[in-house]
């Protein structure tokens, strides 16, 4: 169990490697997931351990936003100055995911011929 923590550490790690050396605009941890889907989908599936320290990880996800939760209340007067510009990019951009999504299903929807 611990090898296999230690292989999603290992793969974050090479993800922030290739993020500073390249100055790629994505946070390394997204780098790292691509790396271990890529490793996973070229072994043919995901190991037990792997699947069961993934489901522990994901039952206590809660507790890893703790520190984004300070993060926010930490810059709660800045968020506070800025809430118009945050609030009108958080509507619009729900409108046009809802836009987009609505469009996508249509398009799907008339290809299997499911309209």
């Amino acid at each position: 169990m611990l090898t296999l923590f230690i292989l999603l550490l290992v793969c974050q790690l090479i993800g922030e490697i290739l993020v500073v050396a390249a100055g790629l605009p994505l946070p390394g941890p997204v780098i790292g997931m691509l790396l271990l889907f890529i490793a996973l989908l070229v072994r043919g599936g995901i190991p037990e351990g792997l699947e069961k320290m993934a489901g522990g990880l994901l039952s206590n996800l809660s507790l890893l936003f703790v520190p984004a939760g300070v993060g926010v209340m930490l810059h709660a007067e800045l968020l506070g100055r800025e809430v118009l510009p945050i609030a009108l990019s958080l509507v619009l951009s729900t409108l046009i995911t809802l836009l987009v999504t609505g469009w996508v299903m249509q398009r799907l929807g008339s290809r299997s011929g499911d309209t």
